[in-house]
């Protein structure tokens, strides 16, 4: 707890078809933050056994992962995801958002990607044959591993209001 009442960010996975949870682990495990990977139903994603992540299973829908995310998700958190749309819920919540592939989403470039999105899911509608996302590069893995310690330590600047250092339990600020 910090003297503003805030409390160490949280990273929240958007967990089913998530390739970059190892790279989440490793950075929450140094730096001792808690994860929380959602996903819908138990379809066999295999989780590191650690006090500091936690599996949460939704029930089977479409958006039922991202809302319960979207629904918890503090100002202060961090959510990792490749949907668009939840990412832009996450960030009304004043929370942080990352993509897989490295790319920061902020309320500067998340219009865009959401127009941009509903431009391509009208061209499949119609029969236009589009692109689905490049497949992960060890390039994406690199640049996604950058931004999340970026923004992993804004997080906690943010609740901080100091020079990035390690978060551990029950430093008092």
């Amino acid at each position: 707890m910090t003297d503003q009442g805030l409390q160490a960010p949280e990273i929240w996975v958007d967990g089913d078809a998530c390739p970059v949870r190892e790279e989440v682990f490793r950075v929450a495990g140094r730096l001792n933050l808690v994860v929380h990977v959602v996903s819908n139903g138990a379809r066999g994603i295999r989780l590191p056994e650690a006090p500091w992540i936690r599996r949460v299973i939704v029930a089977e829908g479409a958006d039922a992962a991202d809302d319960w995310i979207a629904e918890r998700i503090r100002g202060q958190d961090l959510c990792i995801t490749a949907d668009i749309p939840l990412a832009s819920r996450c960030l009304e919540r004043g929370a942080r958002a990352l993509a897989p592939n490295g790319r920061v989403w902020t309320t500067d470039n998340i219009g865009s990607a959401l127009a941009g999105r509903e431009v391509a899911r009208h061209l499949r509608e119609i029969g236009a044959a589009t692109r689905g996302p490049a497949p992960m590069a060890a390039a994406d893995r690199s640049r996604f591993l950058s931004a999340l310690e970026t923004e992993v330590q804004a997080a906690i600047r943010g609740v901080r209001g100091a020079a990035p250092t390690l978060w551990r339990p029950g430093l008092e600020f």
